[in-house]
């Protein structure tokens, strides 16, 4: 497969994902942000921007071929709206970058790095799937938390018990 073919799949993949998870953070009031189903959990207020925020770790990916930690920048705010703005924007970002990805681009190894120290280094391709899938990750998580907090779980792969339509 070439890359632009790699690129296609992975911008379906995305797409594929995109309506659940826009759903899913569309209905996380800021009420419940501080909510942690065990002392190691993670609060739901991170989780639900690290929902919105991974598919900007796809761009910055393909552009940059690093994150660092330390340096990279997230968005803040406690507004629904502002955060659902910003996951939109992300998508679109993520899919541009692959659009206009190079062969170098997808041809180099993307670097994880915290505060310029190495983390691990992994190629390209295979870095932009393991991404979506601990964005997908992510969002199975924070249907828990939802489920836990009575906020409606919409439809993911299929009807859920609040959303019975498909």
């Amino acid at each position: 497969m070439d890359n632009k073919s790699f690129a296609a799949s992975y911008i379906e993949e995305i797409d594929a994902e995109y309506t659940a998870t826009r759903k899913c953070i569309e209905r996380i009031p800021e009420s419940v942000y501080d909510f942690k189903p065990h002392p190691k959990s993670m609060e739901m207020g991170y989780l639900t921007f690290l929902v919105a925020e991974i598919p900007l770790w796809v761009a910055k990916m393909v552009e940059d071929g690093v994150i660092d930690f330390v340096t990279f920048e997230h968005f803040q705010t406690r507004e629904t709206a502002a955060l659902v703005k910003h996951f939109d924007e992300n998508i679109q970002r993520a899919k541009e970058a692959l659009q206009n990805a190079s062969e170098e681009d997808f041809n180099r190894d993307f670097q994880l790095k915290n505060g310029g120290q190495l983390l691990y280094a992994q190629p390209m391709i295979a870095a932009i799937g393991s991404t979506i899938n601990h964005w997908v990750h992510h969002r199975g998580q924070l249907t828990v938390y939802m489920r836990l907090n009575d906020i409606a779980v919409p439809s993911v792969y299929g009807p859920s018990a609040d959303d019975k339509t498909f």
